[in-house]
């Protein structure tokens, strides 16, 4: 079974300021048709350091025409074809990315504008894609060609909401023993609990500072490193990672070397890669301890921020990092939050 995951989104910063260095850009290559056409695929600078050392893929995933992705405000998950599955607020809601950054399919005409979170699970040798939608307040199971099995709506029976439109939710995991989790991480701040037949069971953590509680809980983790199964949530706001028993109990947290993490993913070898919003993704050692921080940007300016032109963009350094995961060669894709569509792939290099 492929572990679960999901991610995130962040209120609009401050405004870009008028006047910044301009990174240089590589100029995109001419077309036969006179049409613009795709940078093509190239090697890009060498972000990390240690075991952790990604070759940085310039023009990774840009579109035929020089046609922009739309804007990336979702997850990504690896299926076991090697291709990347990502959201955008597009009518292609799922696009499947092979490994050269070729778009080999999409979906998700009905689903635009909101699909957020998403985890990919195998079941019976079958692979399945669960997702949350925040403006369509629900929780939805799918094949990987888009087909829609089931759908959960509010949770009404937890007595939180008073209307559908406060719930908001941003990421979705599912246990071993099938029990669904669902983070309302734009609305109130809780986790809801369902039993593997989608009846509601309980809510925990809620609006708060103190351990247990929440700041936007934005992502979502099946951790399967320990001899139990725990759920890590990305708690954004409150800048930390808390790992809750299954049954919703509060084990523990971590809240150094962290911004405002949005979303996780496992690595070989018990450590963790986190999305953090604020500019940079950081791997984390299987003690939950910092190894490294890659393409942190010097600008803080441009951290946290959807609305950052292409023309301000830098190979090396990313901008909003709302989602990454891993492949089975240990290379990381990263998807910044951006109105353009921003998702680059780092090539692990052998040490």
């Amino acid at each position: 079974m492929m572990r679960s995951l999901i991610v995130s989104f962040a209120a609009l910063g401050p405004g870009l300021p008028a006047q910044q260095p301009t990174p240089p850009q590589q100029p995109a290559p001419a077309a036969q048709d006179g049409k613009a056409a795709a940078p093509a695929v190239a090697a890009g600078p060498i972000v990390g350091e240690g075991k952790h050392r990604y070759e940085w893929v310039s023009g990774w995933g840009r579109l035929d025409g020089g046609k922009e992705l739309g804007n990336t405000h979702g997850a990504l998950v690896v299926d076991r074809q090697g291709r990347l599955l990502a959201n955008t607020d597009t009518e292609q809601a799922v696009m499947m990315f092979a490994p050269d950054g070729k778009v080999v399919g999409s979906w998700g005409k009905e689903w635009k504008g909101g699909l957020h979170g998403m985890s990919l699970r195998v079941e019976d040798g079958v692979e399945y894609l669960y997702l949350v939608h925040t403006g369509r307040h629900e929780a939805l199971k799918t094949t990987l060609d888009g087909k829609v099995l089931w759908t959960i709506g509010w949770p009404e029976a937890s007595g939180i909401y008073q209307a559908e439109g406060e719930f908001n939710p941003t990421s979705i995991a599912v246990a071993p023993d099938g029990r669904i989790f669902v983070a309302d991480g734009y609305g109130k701040s809780w986790v809801h609990l369902y039993d593997k037949d989608r009846k509601y069971q309980k809510s925990f953590g809620g609006p708060g500072k103190e351990p247990g509680k929440m700041a936007t809980c934005h992502g979502l983790l099946m951790d399967l490193r320990g001899k139990e199964p725990l759920l890590l949530v990305c708690d954004r706001e409150n800048g930390r990672l808390e790992w809750f028993d299954l049954d919703g109990k509060f084990v523990r947290l971590m809240d150094k070397d962290l911004r405002r993490p949005c979303n996780v993913w496992p690595l070989a070898g018990g450590e963790l890669a986190v999305a953090d919003l604020c500019g940079r993704v950081t791997i984390l050692g299987k003690d939950d301890q910092l190894v490294v921080h890659l393409g942190d940007n010097p600008e803080e300016a441009l951290r946290c921020q959807n609305g950052v032109p292409r023309a301000r963009w830098a190979d090396g350094v990313f901008l909003s990092p709302h989602s990454v995961c891993a492949d089975g060669e240990g290379n990381l894709y990263v998807m910044d939050w951006n109105f353009l569509g921003r998702i680059t792939k780092l090539k692990k290099l052998k040490t």
